[in-house]
C-alpha cells in the first residue's frame, strides 16, 4: 500500500466488497458470503476507529460548551486524568496538582463564588479583552463559568515555579486529546486563574485541598456533549490564523 488508508479508501472499498457481497448473496454463496460480510465488518469498524488516531485527533477536536448531566464512566475519567499525568514538565519534575471536582454541590458553590468574585469586579480598558464578559454576566447573574459540566478539573502548580503555566497547558491540552478519542467533550477553564490572587477562592480552593504555595493556572470542563448522539463536534476545519515561517 502507498499511503495509509483514509476515510475515502475505506468508503470506496467498503462500497466494493458489498457490491461483490451482493452478488454472492443473489447466487446463494453462503459461506463466501461470510467472509466478505465478515471483512466489511472489520473495515468499517476499522474506519470508525480511523478518527482515534492522534492526527485526526488533534484535527477534529473542538470545544464543547453545553454538556449533559450524565457523570463519566470511571475508566474513562481515569484515562482522561492519566493523559494528563504523563504529560512533559519542565525537569521531568511532575508537580502538576489535578483536583478532580465531580460533587454537585462542591461544583455549585464554585460556580457561586466565581459569580459573586466577577461581579464585585468593574470592567476596565486593561481587563476587558479578557475577563470582561465574565464580569458583565456575573453582574447579571446567570454566570456558570463551567458551562454546567459535570465534572471540573482544576490543575494547579507551585505559584513561584518558572514553569508553572507550560506545565500545566501541557496536562489539559493532553487531557482535551483523551477526551476526544474517548468521545467526552471537553473545554479550558480560565477563570479560576484568572481570580488565583482572590482570597475568597482561594480559601473555598485550600478546603477543597489546594496546597498554599500553590495557584490554579487552567482548568478544564469534562462530560459528554448535549448533542443528540453525545458525541463532541469533530468537523474539521481550516485554520485560518497561526502564521508558519519554514528557515531552511
Amino acid at each position: 500500500m502507498d499511503k495509509q488508508p483514509d476515510m475515502e479508501w475505506f468508503d470506496y472499498v467498503i462500497s466494493k466488497l458489498e457490491d461483490v457481497d451482493d452478488v454472492l448473496l443473489m447466487e446463494g454463496h453462503q459461506k463466501s458470503h461470510k467472509k466478505v460480510s465478515d471483512a466489511i465488518d472489520l473495515l468499517t469498524w476499522s474506519e470508525e476507529n480511523l478518527m482515534k488516531g492522534a492526527l485526526p485527533c488533534i484535527a477534529s477536536r473542538h470545544s464543547t460548551r453545553k454538556f449533559k448531566p450524565e457523570p463519566i464512566e470511571e475508566e474513562k475519567l481515569r484515562q482522561v486524568i492519566e493523559a494528563g499525568r504523563q504529560a512533559p514538565s519542565g525537569k521531568n519534575k511532575q508537580q502538576n496538582h489535578f483536583l478532580v471536582v465531580r460533587d454537585k454541590e462542591v461544583l455549585d458553590t464554585l460556580v457561586r463564588l466565581v459569580q459573586e468574585e466577577f461581579a464585585k469586579m468593574e470592567i476596565t480598558d486593561e481587563n476587558s479583552e479578557d475577563i470582561g464578559s465574565a464580569i458583565r454576566l456575573s453582574k447579571k447573574g446567570n454566570y456558570v463559568f463551567k458551562y454546567n459540566a459535570p465534572c471540573l478539573i482544576i490543575v494547579a502548580n507551585k505559584r513561584n515555579y518558572g514553569n508553572r503555566y507550560a506545565d500545566t497547558a501541557c496536562a489539559i491540552e493532553n487531557m482535551m486529546l483523551a477526551a476526544n478519542a474517548l468521545d467526552l467533550g471537553s473545554c479550558w477553564i480560565n477563570q479560576l486563574r484568572w481570580l488565583k490572587d482572590n482570597p475568597v477562592i482561594m480559601e473555598y480552593l485550600y478546603e477543597l485541598g489546594l496546597h498554599e504555595n500553590e495557584a490554579v493556572f487552567g482548568s478544564l470542563s469534562l462530560g459528554y456533549a448535549d448533542t443528540e448522539d453525545g458525541m463532541p463536534n469533530r468537523r474539521e476545519i481550516p485554520i485560518k490564523g497561526n502564521e508558519v515561517t519554514y528557515i531552511g
